[in-house]
């Protein structure tokens, strides 16, 4: 499962691809922040059942701040994003809702899955599979499955837990000392992910400080 720093490792990258001329140290910080927000209702968990990949972990989050970034933006006589934080901020604000759906849910969603559209909908998906090109099947993708075998139960806020530094073991309600362990990263390409993030991150603010 991808670490808080591998979620804000992605919303650095998509900050410095799309804040263009507006990428200043404020800004960037802005979205590494916001990429960071989902893994916080693992804090919830201890206190509502399955909250942790489902109160911020819905694609209706990113969904409902983009919205309100653009009546912002468009349609609203008077920006009051601009009227606060100047001219720039309705666009760095609708960068930083892109790092948090592409920084802050999509790692989650295609690793252990997601309560995508909670809580209209109760169900945790997960995008995950391959797709290949072989010389005796042909194009050959799992990602969607189409045959025609009964599901299995849908994983919901009822039936899933995950353990997190938060609330380590979901399923049991005493108190006995466990082990909390908060990952950095698991794997090397989490930490390739964050080398490279950081190395982009850094060298974009050398230019917004030279210009």
């Amino acid at each position: 499962m991808p670490s808080t720093l591998v979620h804000v490792a992605v919303g650095g990258l998509v900050g410095a691809a799309l804040l263009g001329d507006r990428f200043t140290p404020r800004a960037i910080a802005v979205v590494l922040v916001v990429a960071a927000i989902p893994d916080l209702d693992s804090f919830l968990a201890p206190a509502i059942a399955g909250a942790h990949r489902s109160a911020l972990h819905t694609l209706l989050l990113p969904a409902l701040l983009g919205a309100l970034v653009y009546v912002d933006a468009r349609v609203l006589d008077r920006s009051r994003l601009r009227e606060r934080w100047g001219p720039g901020a309705p666009y760095v604000a609708g960068v930083a809702v892109a790092a948090l759906l592409a920084g802050g849910v999509l790692p989650d969603m295609v690793t252990n899955g997601v309560n995508a559209l909670w809580p209209l909908h109760d169900q945790f998906y997960t995008v995950d599979g391959e797709l290949k090109l072989s010389t005796t099947e042909g194009l050959v993708q799992t990602f969607v499955d189409l045959s025609p075998e009964a599901t299995s139960r849908a994983s919901t806020t009822d039936n899933t837990r995950y353990s997190t530094g938060a609330n380590p073991t979901p399923w049991k309600e005493d108190d006995a000392p466990v082990e909390r362990v908060f990952p950095v990263v698991t794997a090397g390409w989490q930490l390739m992910l964050v080398g490279l993030s950081a190395a982009t991150v850094s060298v974009r603010s050398w230019q917004s400080w030279e210009h």
